[in-house]
C-alpha cells in the first residue's frame, strides 16, 4: 500500500469564481489537480459543510460585515459571507473536478457554534475530524494538500497536518490563497517554519 495520500481541500463552486466566497484563479486548479488525482493511490477530499445561519456568517452577527473579526469562546473568527450551505449548489464540487476516485470526504463546518478550517481540527484546535486516525490505520506517513485557499484552510490544514507527525507537502501550483490583510505572506511563514514542504511542479508520489 502506498503510504502517501493526497488532500484536495475544497474545491468547491463557492470558492471558485462566480461563487460567493470566490478565489481568484480558484478554477484554474482544477486541471492540475485532476493530474494529481491521478497520479495518488489514496485521494482524500474536504468539503466545507455549514447549516444555514452558520456563526461564522456575517449574517449571523448584527451589524458587522464579512471579513471583519469577532470574538468566539475559540478564539478571533473570520466572519465570511454565507457560502457552501449544506446541500446547495455553491457547496458541491467544481463540475470539473473528477473526484470519484476519493476514498473519503471529510466535512467540516457543519456544527453551529464553531468553523473549521482544517481538515484534522476543528477551529478550537482540539475537537478532531478523525482523518489523523484514519491516514494511521491505513499507513499512510506523507501527504500531499492542495486546493483552496492557500492562506486558510490548505495552510490549517498543512500546519496540523505536521503537528500530527505526517510529513507534508503542498503543492503552491495547485493552490490558490484570498491574501486577506498579508495572510499569504504571514502563512507560508508559518507553515516554513513548522517545516512544511512549499512546491511548485510535478512531484512523484512514494
Amino acid at each position: 500500500m502506498a503510504s502517501e495520500a493526497l488532500i484536495v481541500v475544497d474545491l468547491q463552486n463557492d470558492f471558485c469564481p462566480g461563487g460567493a466566497l470566490a478565489v481568484a484563479g480558484g478554477h484554474q486548479i482544477v486541471p492540475i489537480i485532476n493530474r494529481l488525482v491521478d497520479d495518488f493511490e489514496h485521494v482524500i477530499l474536504t468539503q466545507d459543510w455549514h447549516p444555514a445561519h452558520h456563526s461564522s456568517f456575517a449574517s449571523s452577527h448584527p451589524g458587522r460585515s464579512p471579513f471583519e473579526t469577532v470574538e468566539m469562546p475559540y478564539g478571533p473568527q473570520t466572519l465570511w459571507p454565507d457560502h457552501c450551505v449544506q446541500g446547495s449548489h455553491g457547496a458541491d464540487f467544481h463540475p470539473d473536478f473528477r473526484h470519484d476516485k476519493a476514498e473519503l470526504i471529510i466535512r467540516k463546518g457543519f456544527r453551529h457554534a464553531i468553523d473549521s478550517y482544517s481538515a484534522f481540527f476543528e477551529n478550537d484546535h482540539r475537537t478532531p475530524t478523525g482523518l489523523a486516525g484514519y491516514l494511521r490505520e491505513r499507513g499512510i506517513r506523507s501527504v500531499t494538500i492542495a486546493g483552496l485557499a492557500t492562506d486558510f484552510c490548505v495552510a490549517y490544514s498543512a500546519l496540523d497536518s505536521v503537528g500530527r507527525g505526517f510529513v507534508t507537502t503542498i503543492r503552491l501550483d495547485a493552490c490558490r490563497g484570498i491574501d486577506l490583510g498579508g495572510s499569504m505572506a504571514a502563512m507560508t511563514s508559518e507553515m516554513q517554519a513548522a517545516g512544511v514542504k512549499l512546491v511548485e511542479g510535478q512531484l512523484t508520489p512514494t
